[in-house]
């Protein structure tokens, strides 16, 4: 019976989940502590894991001499698995595309409107006895009527897109592997842009949909930034990594940016106290777009199911080839 690790430290709830969708064939263990030396331990009874965002490093691979398959529980895995050192041991990457698409949708739509209202920031503040019927006004906008930029246009900037159409807005995107024919594009209310300065410059919103990648690192940095228009919005569903954070900080500091909505960061968790956090105008949720009960249930049903034929030698689904991709 194969053993499988999943790689996330959870709460007994979540463990109650998981064993409940765990199939017979597969034998699930999981983290207590979350620490390295427990980590390293179970790597090394491990047959497969299945990593969501804790990232699984070379020093977890040379540890886990018995691991056959790494079964992503989303898609990002360019920058959460040691990736480049699996062909060489004879590791199989697998992704779980099921589950992640509707609820990262949602969230991107659902951050746009709380930064857009200053909803935390009202909300923290009624807590607290101060009841702002007014002060917000001048610096709360309504969704209907902005341009959205989507900077990646695959399955979640589409679906976000289809989801955005509805409050009325209009949308561009830029992603140099989708180029959308003209029916498609008026069903969702949006076009192509030639590049990533053309959209900033004409973005009231810009949801960010790309994974992390050296060439993705700080893609909205100082210079992008400023390119954006004045009084625009960035949301950010997608990694931390795409984001120049103290950039970020200081062009809503100074105004340039009328709010920001982030539910990544360039580490997680994010160390105590950075600027971001001391800022009004900035929504701020814990890597919990896709963390719906709805989404956790789908994809890890994919993803055991995608295990168990693995090791019954049938066909392995979403398959990352990693061969392309080698260093």
């Amino acid at each position: 019976m194969p053993a499988v690790v999943y790689w996330s430290l959870g709460t007994p709830a979540l463990y109650a989940l998981l064993r409940v969708l765990c199939p017979p064939e597969l034998r699930l263990l999981t983290l207590s502590r979350g620490d390295e030396a427990e980590r390293l331990s179970l790597a090394a009874e491990a047959d497969a894991i299945v990593v969501a965002a804790t990232r699984f490093t070379e020093a977890h691979l040379a540890a886990a001499t018995r691991l056959r398959l790494v079964q992503l529980q989303g898609v990002g895995w360019q920058d959460t698995v040691a990736w480049q050192h699996f062909p060489a041991r004879g590791v199989v990457l697998a992704a779980t595309p099921e589950g992640t698409t509707v609820p990262v949708a949602e969230m991107a739509v659902l951050l746009a409107l709380a930064a857009l209202r200053r909803l935390p920031y009202a909300d923290a503040e009624l807590r607290q006895g101060r009841f702002h019927v007014n002060a917000l006004r001048p610096v709360s906008r309504s969704l209907a009527g902005r341009v959205v930029g989507y900077v990646g246009f695959g399955r979640i900037g589409q679906a976000a897109a289809r989801r955005f159409a509805a409050f009325e807005t209009r949308g561009i995107y830029h992603d140099p592997a989708v180029a959308l024919d003209a029916a498609a594009e008026a069903r969702l209310n949006v076009r192509r842009v030639p590049d990533l300065p053309a959209l900033l410059e004409c973005a009231d919103i810009v949801s960010l949909h790309v994974p992390a990648t050296p060439e993705t690192r700080h893609l909205i940095d100082a210079a992008a930034i400023a390119r954006m228009k004045q009084g625009a919005v960035l949301v950010n569903t997608a990694r931390g990594a795409l984001v120049d954070e103290a950039a970020l900080a200081a062009a809503l500091s100074s105004g340039h940016l009328l709010a920001a909505a982030l539910d990544v960061f360039e580490a997680e968790p994010p160390p105590a106290g950075p600027q971001l956090f001391t800022l009004p105008n900035v929504v701020l949720t814990p890597h919990i777009s896709a963390g719906t009960r709805d989404a956790f249930e789908e994809k890890l049903t994919a993803a055991f199911a995608n295990i168990v034929a693995f090791f019954a030698g049938r066909t392995l689904r979403n398959r990352v080839e990693l061969g392309e991709h080698a260093p």
